[in-house]
């Protein structure tokens, strides 16, 4: 590794999430989560659908509870089968370090087809004693919170009504200054980039213009290349660099306005004197690209979700693209799906989280580190990628019951 980013800061971390009816989560808490945090499991054993509890807390926020409500099929669709009550997700994580853990808690439920937030909270503990309080409290549209840089157990809560049940009450009071703690929750995940990165969407031809921020698609690549060239273009040179590394024949890329105002993304390849369009490169030079482009932002997400980042990709370039994740995991948090052993290799029992389905069909969720004798394994020498193909996980085997233990064994226990 030879890059030399520094972060101006630490950013927040996600420290803990807890979900309840949402999908095949019936009921799962993931503890202690990394600056980096993988998780690995046979298809249809709950990796997607925790990636997407992160992604309907974005768009929650980013256009509302009603419309990322209906576009996950409503209650019929998002709530465990067979399960009752409100789907319920609970996230705790810091401001920065040494900051105290703030846990904001959500319960969405249906009326009439339309979601209402049955329970919203916010909650922290000032100082080393003293008990946890909640700062913010909302039911149905109506509630209270404290304001203030430092709200207080003591402090007087204001009652504030919402217009609509519908409402998040972090997302409305997060937009005034006077609740700053309230504010910086909704910063942190208005902020959050939950990737869809595909190919066919970065090939894509927009509008010429500048863009800071990588969509979730990637459709304005050839924006955010033309920014980072006119703006930051040491960072562009770092991106090509080892872009070159990954890609060797790959000399450049190139933006170029058309007289009709569209972007065209154009790749340079050594050997030949003019570029080809974005249109007819690989899917797999694309897709690093945007990767890159993500990863090296100058001024990075403070969240970042990638799904299977091994689609498209040679094999050898995984783990080189799991050190680059790590890198930026200095700058960012980062939550990665996989099922690639090679992606796996390069990284540590306690950034992997194992899911699997039990015999009702629900996601469990463990910690590689904590699974049978894999860190003894570890400590001989061997690969977390060889570990679980050789099924040494005990949990997460796509060949065996999907992922789940089989009788005997000790893998599912608490």
């Amino acid at each position: 590794m030879n890059r030399t980013i520094s972060p101006p800061h630490e950013p927040p971390r996600v420290r803990r999430l807890k979900v309840r009816n949402f999908r095949a989560l019936r009921e799962i808490e993931i503890r202690d989560l990394t600056p980096m945090t993988v998780l690995l499991g046979p298809n249809g054993s709950g990796k997607s659908t925790v990636f997407d509890v992160f992604a309907f807390l974005s768009e929650c926020f980013a256009t509302g509870l009603r419309r990322a409500w209906d576009r996950r099929g409503r209650a019929r669709e998002l709530r465990t089968r067979d399960a009752e009550g409100p789907m319920t997700i609970e996230l705790q994580y810091r401001e920065r370090p040494r900051t105290p853990l703030i846990t904001y808690h959500l319960e969405v439920d249906e009326r009439g087809g339309a979601p209402v937030v049955v329970h919203e909270w916010l909650r922290w503990k000032r100082g080393r004693y003293g008990a946890p309080f909640r700062f913010l409290e909302y039911q149905r549209g109506l509630g209270r919170a404290i304001s203030g840089e430092s709200p207080d157990a003591e402090d007087q809560r204001r009652e504030i009504p919402l217009k609509s049940p519908d409402l998040l009450a972090v997302n409305a009071l997060g937009q005034f200054q006077d609740h700053p703690r309230v504010a910086a929750l909704r910063d942190f995940i208005m902020g959050w980039h939950v990737s869809y990165l595909s190919a066919d969407s970065v090939r894509s031809q927009p509008e010429a213009g500048p863009q800071e921020r990588l969509t979730t698609t990637g459709d304005n690549l050839a924006n955010v290349v033309q920014y980072l060239s006119e703006q930051h273009p040491s960072r562009i040179d770092a991106i090509f660099e080892t872009l070159r590394r990954r890609v060797p024949r790959v000399e450049r890329v190139l933006t170029e306005a058309m007289p009709d105002g569209r972007l065209l993304l154009q790749i340079k390849d050594a050997p030949f004197s003019h570029p080809v369009l974005a249109r007819f490169a690989s899917d797999g030079t694309l897709k690093m690209l945007a990767y890159l482009v993500l990863l090296y932002d100058p001024d990075p997400p403070p969240f970042i979700g990638i799904e299977e980042p091994e689609n498209f990709l040679h094999p050898r370039l995984l783990p080189e693209l799991a050190e680059e994740c790590r890198a930026a995991s200095e700058r960012t948090q980062l939550l990665v799906t996989t099922h690639s052993p090679l992606f796996l290799d390069a990284l540590r029992p306690e950034e992997v989280r194992v899911l699997w389905r039990d015999e009702a069909g629900h996601t469990q969720v463990r910690r590689a580190a904590d699974l049978g004798n894999v860190p003894a394994f570890m400590d001989e020498g061997a690969s977390l990628g060889d570990l679980w193909m050789e099924g040494q996980f005990g949990v997460g085997d796509p060949l065996s019951r999907h992922g789940a233990p089989s009788h005997g064994d000790d893998g599912d226990r608490r």
